[in-house]
């Protein structure tokens, strides 16, 4: 090969491999963009599922409702007038006056009748209060409650798709809560206590308006997409997010930027609830529902969605944390020498002291990287395989892989082996 021909092909195997990096560059970026977008809608998505799907998660999230004090003096006073507004007092007190007129009563004792309206509407409303609280406060509401939504799960996927019928229901233009086991049980009890009136509640009364919106046909649209894709989305994700770092030039740079864009997006996700509860907040005045309730109901019912964008934030900083500190940062080259030497002296104390590992412990030295990595991707597998993870759960997770990797270097420190050290080589043609 001449010399021409072979600067030819040097210019060639140049060109081609700037042109393999810019493509490798590319594919990561929109890896990555795919990553951050997405990562908000699967948390969603996973929410939606888990709320559909699972009858106790459901329950578990419409259970607190039941006692929510708000919620309970709310429920209290809509019934309570319901109540009051069927029974006629003004009647009662009209014949009572033309009763005493007939038999000759005095125009004062008459008129004293007439007067009663008042004092007896209020003495009305106080006794059904009572009697309609102490059924809403009572564990039995709380059992009742519990067992409809459990007996009767469809109540989210009326929520989210329009579908099916239960305690929480969807109308053209509103999300309703209803009352009818409620209703039927304080009926019941003010019937017992002496109430006729009480049974004749219309059917029509028992839901109360959430929420009122002219585009809940669109929102439940896309939330039956949601629902859909509520397993395969983030599986979709994580394998984006796998491929991102895979093709990236530097792994690690790469991991660490996916780490961060994801916390990123998650923060995002949380504002975005944060604006939602403001706008469903403002919307409560179209439905007379008081707003301290409402806002109790909001957060009752998306509580879970937050926990789980918080513990999605919270394993994306773990993650960024951790591909820093394999980094060549001097902060991380510091923090890597601390911990060996902190383990290091630990294990050479207990070698000094009888109790060294022997093979077992070079054997774990000699294979740091292999351990390490092994004790990471199953803490990652315990949290992949967590049902439901939390902050906390990610926290005691990450304490076990911490711990183990402690104690890892130091019993490969005990093995009673004089600690490896690098030998410097001088530059050729130096001499030795």
């Amino acid at each position: 090969m001449s010399a021409a021909e072979r600067e030819e092909y040097e210019r060639l195997r140049k060109a081609a491999s700037v042109h393999h990096r810019r493509l490798r560059y590319t594919a990561t970026s929109v890896l990555l963009v795919l990553t951050f977008l997405l990562a908000p809608l699967a948390v969603v998505a996973v929410w939606v599922d888990s709320a559909v799907a699972d009858t106790d998660r459901y329950v578990q999230t419409v259970a607190p409702i039941a006692t929510e004090p708000s919620v309970q003096n709310t429920v209290t006073d809509r019934l309570t007038k319901r109540v009051v507004d069927n029974v006629d007092v003004a009647a009662f007190t009209e014949a009572v006056a033309r009763t005493l007129r007939r038999e000759g009563a005095p125009p004062r004792v008459v008129q004293g009748a007439d007067a009663l309206t008042g004092p007896l509407k209020s003495a009305l409303n106080s006794a059904v209060r009572s009697i309609v609280h102490r059924v809403v406060t009572s564990d039995q509401f709380a059992e009742v409650w519990e067992d409809s939504n459990r007996r009767a799960h469809a109540a989210v996927v009326k929520v989210l798709t329009g579908e099916g019928g239960s305690a929480v229901q969807a109308g053209d233009d509103s999300i309703d809560l209803n009352l009818g086991t409620v209703v039927d049980n304080v009926k019941q009890r003010l019937v017992d206590a002496g109430f006729d009136q009480a049974s004749k509640i219309p059917d029509v009364d028992k839901t109360i308006t959430l929420f009122q919106t002219d585009k809940l046909n669109e929102a439940q649209g896309a939330m039956r997409l949601l629902n859909v894709l509520g397993v395969w989305l983030p599986v979709l994700v994580l394998v984006l997010a796998a491929l991102a770092v895979w093709s990236g030039p530097a792994h690690r740079v790469a991991l660490m930027t996916t780490a961060v864009g994801v916390g990123v997006m998650m923060i995002v996700l949380l504002v975005g609830l944060a604006v939602m509860r403001q706008v469903y907040l403002d919307s409560v005045s179209r439905t007379a529902l008081p707003q301290d309730t409402a806002a109790a109901i909001h957060d009752i019912f998306l509580r879970f969605l937050k926990n789980t964008t918080v513990t999605v934030l919270v394993i994306a900083v773990i993650t960024a944390l951790a591909a820093y500190l394999y980094g060549p940062g001097r902060g991380a080259r510091w923090i890597r020498r601390a911990a060996a030497g902190g383990t290091g002296a630990a294990g050479r104390s207990m070698a000094r002291h009888g109790l060294r590992t022997g093979d077992a412990g070079r054997l774990l030295d000699a294979h740091r990287k292999w351990t390490t990595g092994i004790v990471i991707a199953g803490g990652a597998l315990a949290l992949v395989l967590w049902n439901y993870p939390t902050p906390g759960s990610v926290a005691l997770v990450l304490g076990i892989v911490v711990l183990v990797l402690v104690l890892l270097g130091i019993l490969a420190a005990a093995s009673g082996t004089a600690p490896r050290r690098r030998t410097s080589h001088p530059p050729p043609g130096k001499g030795a």
